[in-house]
């Protein structure tokens, strides 16, 4: 009795081995799982540029005052242009001691001989036509700190919408050729998801603004998207 009892564990157990390997079977991806990127380029409409002023004077208070007075130029300069007060943002304030290395000696502690100021103000553009009007302007009010110049979009939606059809459409050619070199047939899409978007805005460094009175050429910027299709193959087992 008790021969007959462990024989019918040992079948139970087997037959549950295999009902659980089909479910896994039936469980495991089956399939074509490809990506595609679309992306769309377009003239900028906008520009975003990091500008401001850092002085030295023997007190702080000396720099942080020579350095408020340039700002306000600037600042009245962007008035001038039509700058609005939401397109411009203080985005750097800092006041630090000037050290003189150079009466250091390993008796004597390193002396503080100034103090030096900086402001930074990011200032979006919104007319490019202006642009090179303005940054002669504020170089002419004392401006001696650029951290880059960047040209973008004011609305990116239109783009960006044909951008994901342009990666489903290139997702769906790359699993057709897939599955033509595989000599399989494509099934519908059983999976989507976007993995990235938006556009990749365009910079021009400090470096390429030290020449004022050359011509600045905005180029393009791109808006692109990227998706992960998966696929059945139809008729797969």
């Amino acid at each position: 009795m008790r021969m007959l009892n462990i024989r019918v564990f040992k079948f139970a157990a087997i037959l549950c081995v295999g009902f659980a390997s089909g479910a896994l079977a039936q469980q495991a991806p089956q399939g074509i799982t490809v990506s595609g990127e679309g992306v769309v380029s377009l003239a900028p409409d906008t520009a975003t540029i990091r500008l401001g002023v850092s002085e030295r004077a023997a007190s702080a208070a000396e720099a942080m005052a020579q350095t408020s007075e340039k700002v306000r130029g600037i600042l009245n300069q962007l008035d001038s242009l039509k700058i609005a007060g939401l397109d411009r943002q203080t985005s750097g304030l800092y006041l630090r001691p000037v050290y003189d290395n150079g009466s250091r000696n390993d008796t004597t502690p390193v002396q503080v001989s100034g103090y030096e100021a900086g402001n930074t103000v990011s200032v979006t553009v919104r007319d490019l036509s202006k642009l090179g009007q303005l940054l002669d302007a504020v170089v002419a009010e004392g401006a001696n700190d650029f951290n880059g110049l960047q040209f973008g979009l004011q609305d990116n939606q239109a783009a960006l919408e044909q951008a994901r059809k342009d990666a489903v459409s290139d997702a769906m050619a790359r699993a057709k050729q897939l599955a033509d070199a595989a000599g399989v047939k494509l099934g519908k899409v059983v999976s989507m998801s976007e993995t990235s978007q938006g556009f990749r805005p365009m910079e021009m460094r400090s470096a390429q603004m030290k020449s004022m009175d050359m011509p600045i050429e905005t180029g393009e910027v791109d808006v692109s998207a990227q998706v992960s299709l998966q696929f059945e193959i139809a008729g797969a087992d």
